[in-house]
């Protein structure tokens, strides 16, 4: 079976447990900048530089694969939320952009290879693909609204040399998430379809939105019924809402993607708000309530967290779902659907 089939197939059975956050759980490591620099003289300060541990520690992002893991994740996402061009350039180490995300997957697959042989259980594979900090929906410049730092070519070309190295890498799926732009989520889309056309074989994609506002709208305008019916087309393994709020605000919008997406939803909200220090303080308990409600109410199909997110919060998200049914994908009517910053359905 391919990746998809054996995800689709374990997604039948239960509602899939993906894994919580990195960042926070680095800095809990309270690493020095010569840990993330290590040998590679690259001349710019690496703290910070989550991706490139993959490298210089990588003992720091494998054990917190198997933290998660052994809290009952079924997926683990590669740290390689900045690990492209655009972001790695900051560092001086956009020349490392395909070791890092090379060496990120086959750390994440070996430890999941590893957890599955124990029970039998599949254990999958995302390669995380963060928005970069680049937007091609908006200027920079107030003073210049047609100015574009980047160009649709250059991001795409951009996401194709992360997607490459991530699939060689071992990752089953590609995660573009945190989505604040959505044609940055398009030129994603973009990238990992000429790379299925280059090695001759589907890479499953998954997409994950960010919420920037309590109105249900992203960065680039768009409500998640727009952002669906402008990625529908990509026909995506999963789509979701990651990042955002606390999972109370989310709410409202779980349902609606629930509702209106013929493939399967995923969810990995933050643990709440962070506080006037910027920590979280919803504890594990209180996040895994919350998300399972959407879970009683028939409208996920996996659950996680993002940040703020510890290993206890997924074995609590795990455990508050044990033995719910997961959501049944909808059969849609066939017509046309489009979407500017709002939704539109032609009618038959």
């Amino acid at each position: 079976m391919s990746a998809r089939d054996t995800f689709l197939a374990e997604a039948a059975k239960r509602i899939l447990i993906t894994d919580g956050a990195f960042g926070t759980e680095i800095q809990n490591w309270k690493l020095a900048e010569a840990d993330y620099a290590g040998t590679l003289n690259l001349g710019h300060d690496q703290k910070g530089n989550n991706d490139i541990l993959a490298l210089t520690r990588p003992e720091v992002p494998e054990a917190i694969h198997r933290a998660y893991f052994e809290a009952g994740a079924d997926i683990a996402e590669t740290n390689t939320f900045s690990a492209n061009r655009i972001s790695q350039a900051d560092y001086g180490a956009e020349h490392l952009v395909r070791e890092i995300n090379l060496a990120s997957a086959r750390l994440a697959r070996r430890v999941a290879d590893e957890f599955q042989a124990k029970d039998g259980r599949p254990r999958f594979v995302a390669g995380a693909i963060g928005p970069t900090n680049k937007t091609l929906s908006l200027s920079p410049d107030v003073n210049d609204p047609g100015y574009r730092e980047i160009d649709w070519d250059t991001l795409v070309d951009v996401y194709k040399e992360q997607a490459a190295a991530l699939v060689e890498g071992g990752a089953d799926f590609i995660l573009i998430e945190t989505v604040f732009d959505t044609l940055n989520a398009k030129a994603g889309i973009m990238a990992v379809r000429q790379l299925e056309a280059e090695i001759g074989r589907e890479v499953p994609i998954m997409l994950s939105m960010t919420l920037t506002d309590l109105s249900g709208r992203n960065l680039s305008g768009h409500t998640v019924e727009a952002f669906w019916h402008a990625v529908r087309h990509a026909r995506p393994l999963t789509i979701g809402l990651n990042c955002s709020f606390g999972a109370t605000q989310l709410r409202p919008h779980v349902k609606v993607l629930s509702e209106i997406c013929d493939c399967l939803i995923m969810i990995y909200p933050n643990a709440g708000l962070p506080n006037e220090l910027g920590a979280y303080d919803e504890m594990p308990g209180t996040t895994a309530s919350f998300v399972k409600e959407w879970a009683d109410a028939g409208q996920v199909n996996a659950l996680g967290g993002c940040c703020g997110s510890t290993p206890a919060h997924i074995a609590a998200i795990a455990k508050a779902v044990e033995g719910l049914p997961p959501r049944r994908v909808p059969q849609l009517a066939p017509v046309t659907r489009l979407a500017g910053l709002e939704p539109f359905t032609m009618a038959a």
